[in-house]
């Protein structure tokens, strides 16, 4: 999906030589077909070949990866999420720190408001 978002459209080939460690072709069609079953993806035809398409916009995609990634790893907590997110090691910049507390902050004036 992170492919296609990116390109806005690919055919199967291209998605394949994208991949890390490239499967077969073969492979990756059935991949598309199944996200095309799920409705994520669409398909025309363009020069006799399939040509996909993300069938939903990229924030939803990638708002459902991150409750999938919350369910899975932190089991459930957006907390631990967050917690274990910032915590990675990885370098966070004084205005990244600050965009994070601001939704923090929003967070909590909208759970005091309802």
């Amino acid at each position: 999906m992170d492919i296609l978002i990116e390109l806005g459209e690919a055919p199967a080939e291209e998605v394949r030589r994208r991949l890390p460690a490239a499967p077969s072709y073969s492979a990756v069609r059935a991949m598309l077909a199944k996200l095309e079953a799920k409705g994520l993806v669409h398909h025309t035809e363009r020069d006799l070949r399939y040509v996909y398409a993300p069938a939903v916009p990229a924030g939803e995609v990638r708002l459902s990866a991150m409750r999938r990634l919350v369910k899975v790893f932190f089991k459930g907590s957006l907390a631990q999420a967050v917690v274990g997110l910032v915590n990675s090691g990885d370098e966070l910049s004084a205005e990244e720190l600050d965009r994070i507390a601001d939704a923090i902050a929003e967070a909590r004036t909208r759970k005091e408001g309802s």
